[in-house]
């Protein structure tokens, strides 16, 4: 990636770079498919400033292990590369089993080369095995759309068979729609798209409405997904008595005064989503082999990464994007 800035003016360059060696411990991964996230456009326009120079993207990587000298997986085998790529395993919140708030984290795509690339490594440890059932297509979105809105959806606290607001339905929100639905939830949905509406009905959404609507009845728990701050406070007065809210983007525009008495007052809380456990990515896997969850993907060549940062940056993307690599 080159210098950031507006998604106009096609910050992401395409180059060469020299095929990296794993360490000890570290895989080396033919890259099939990556998925094309919205933190991938955050990095692209400095929401998220880059933590290296010409930083390779993409977290969301499906390949090929080339490469292996650990014994946890062979050549041969396809691995899925996620956001979090390593932890220090020794800080206070790695040894509570809350490693994604780990005080020296690794990310894929930001601390390290990502998978908008033919080749990259990966921790072992780090790595997942991908079910069968899914293509490389379907599984990118998974590593981080789906991860991260597995999580979204345990941070807000939905009980059973509750009502789930939605507000954005992108990558990450089709893919926690359905896992809601499964679950016995019935889920309202808000969102600018047109197209991005009518895939929420085709998935079973009970409502669906504009990103600035009040659902025809209160919510049990909400998950915002559009990086907008403003719809924090639409969210909460949507909220039942007792209600969560749960914020799953990495970068959030300024959030707006809230009003105690009518938008947090009778016990409503507000929750920030941060990155993923390991385990997180074990047990959505699992879970979206065992529905099956159904991705929705629109596939752009190689060398169209930008067009399609682009796209997602002006909701022409409907589901989620992935980009084919050769």
């Amino acid at each position: 990636m080159g210098r950031p800035g507006s998604i106009s003016t096609h910050p992401l360059e395409q180059g060469s770079k020299v095929v990296p060696t794993p360490d000890e411990g570290e895989l080396l991964v033919k890259v099939n498919v990556c998925g094309v996230c919205r933190t991938d456009l955050h990095l692209a326009e400095g929401d998220l400033p880059p933590r290296h120079s010409r930083i390779v993207p993409g977290h969301e990587a499906v390949g090929i292990v080339v490469e292996s000298g650990t014994g946890r997986f062979e050549a041969g085998d396809r691995v899925g590369i996620a956001w979090l790529g390593g932890t220090c395993g020794a800080c206070s919140y790695c040894q509570r089993g809350a490693e994604n708030l780990c005080s020296k984290p690794i990310f894929t795509g930001w601390d390290r080369d990502g998978g908008f690339a033919e080749m990259m490594t990966v921790r072992e440890d780090f790595a997942y095995a991908i079910p069968p059932h899914f293509s490389d297509e379907e599984a990118a979105p998974l590593l981080c759309s789906g991860i991260i809105g597995y999580r979204a959806l345990k941070r807000a606290a939905l009980p059973p068979g509750g009502r789930l607001g939605i507000y954005g339905f992108g990558g990450s929100a089709h893919l926690t729609a359905q896992i809601a639905i499964h679950s016995g939830a019935s889920v309202f949905v808000m969102t600018r798209s047109g197209k991005a509406q009518v895939l929420a009905r085709s998935l079973g959404a009970e409502y669906v409405g504009g990103a600035f609507d009040a659902p025809p009845v209160k919510l049990d728990s909400a998950i915002l997904f559009a990086p907008v701050g403003e719809l924090v406070p639409v969210a909460m007065r949507a909220l039942d008595r007792g209600g969560t809210l749960a914020v799953a983007g990495i970068h959030l525009s300024d959030i707006p005064s809230i009003s105690y008495a009518d938008e947090l007052f009778y016990e409503k809380q507000v929750r920030s989503v941060t990155a993923n456990t390991r385990a997180d990515g074990t047990e959505l896997l699992a879970l979206a082999a065992d529905m099956p969850l159904i991705p929705t993907t629109t596939a752009y060549p190689f060398a169209a990464a930008d067009q399609a940062l682009d796209d997602l940056a002006n909701d022409r993307i409907t589901g989620a994007a992935v980009l084919r690599i050769p």
